[in-house]
């Protein structure tokens, strides 16, 4: 049975397990959260050192899988046995044969990561047509648009909150990647007392990263055509080319201007509809407003194709010895001035 992250997680606090849990795709994190969770609520400490089995796919084979979720539990209401890389794991199509007759007292939790089972397979199959003690998860990535409100909820549940432009700085900066998020929020949560309000002030002194010289406030002085403030940023990024690589800074900006082109030919303006027409938050919206009458669909392409042109330059093609702080400097002023 094909089961939601929301669902699954809130059975497992409530104490419901499943016979089989069969987790898959590319956001690891929804991943391990809940193989985390049923490792934590499905057993107790004291009952783990001989009901508690992790495997690894490189490492095992089916048959010993099969073999050791099979076992009764020594002293305790269930066993718990994990598989972790479960993708490294050879002939997986011979779990049909346990799923088609699972041991009861028995959780099996097989993590399947960065891809999905083939769903033409009879394996995949078997798992969705199952109605009962089977749960299937796929691990979605997020878009990057969906990622701050995933942020507010996750710290709502330490009961934090976060003001949206400190929400937009961590994406900006640490990608869509939910570990690498997770991991600074963890660390916030440790030295912020409950209630607190997370800003942008609070993300430069714990997390490391810079309020004011970020691709974020790249993107936005760019879009305002506020020229003194492009290029103090723009130096910035020139004297800390380690932080701030010429490569991700093109990509960030290439996803903003993508971006502006749609607030041209979107076919509702209200604020909300372009907001997920453009896939930002809906406070952003008057901001993307203002940079599309700066930059037009004609300006936006010549803008894509400076992007493309620095895009080769930075990796060598057509350069032989302007480094990347010179190259940054060149393609932002020739963007200011398309």
């Amino acid at each position: 049975m094909i089961k939601t992250y929301e669902q699954i997680i809130k059975e497992i606090e409530q104490g419901i397990f499943e016979q089989i849990y069969f987790l898959m795709g590319e956001e690891t994190f929804f991943i391990d959260s809940i193989t985390n969770l049923i490792a934590k609520k499905a057993l107790p400490e004291s009952q783990k050192s001989f009901n508690y089995i992790v495997f690894f796919g490189r490492d095992t084979n089916v048959r010993d899988i099969i073999h050791t979720a099979r076992r009764f539990p020594m002293m305790a209401e269930r066993m718990v046995v994990i598989v972790k890389e479960a993708q490294e794991l050879k002939r997986i199509e011979e779990l049909i044969h346990y799923i088609k007759r699972p041991q009861p007292s028995t959780v099996l939790v097989i993590n399947y990561k960065y891809r999905v089972l083939d769903k033409r397979s009879s394996l995949y199959k078997l798992l969705r047509d199952t109605k009962n003690n089977v749960v299937v998860f796929e691990a979605k990535k997020l878009y990057e648009n969906k990622i701050p409100q995933w942020i507010n909820n996750y710290l709502k549940q330490k009961n934090l909150f976060i003001d949206i432009v400190a929400a937009q700085l961590l994406v900006e900066d640490l990608g869509t990647d939910l570990s690498k998020i997770s991991n600074e929020l963890d660390k916030l949560s440790i030295i912020l007392p409950q209630g607190s309000k997370i800003t942008t002030e609070i993300i430069e002194k714990n997390v490391g990263i810079s309020k004011d010289y970020n691709n974020f406030e790249l993107q936005k002085a760019i879009g305002l055509r506020d020229f003194t403030r492009v290029f103090k940023i723009v130096n910035y990024f020139a004297n800390n080319q380690k932080e701030h690589h010429i490569q991700a800074v093109i990509s960030s900006l290439y996803y903003y201007f993508v971006r502006l082109m749609k607030v041209h030919f979107a076919p509702r303006k209200d604020k909300n509809s372009l907001a997920q027409f453009i896939g930002v938050h809906p406070f952003f919206v008057e901001e993307y407003y203002k940079a599309a009458n700066n930059f037009s669909p004609q300006k936006i392409v010549k803008v894509i194709n400076v992007l493309k042109v620095y895009d080769l330059r930075s990796k060598g093609v057509n350069n032989v010895s302007t480094g990347s702080g010179e190259l940054l400097k060149e393609m932002v002023f020739k963007i200011l001035y398309v």
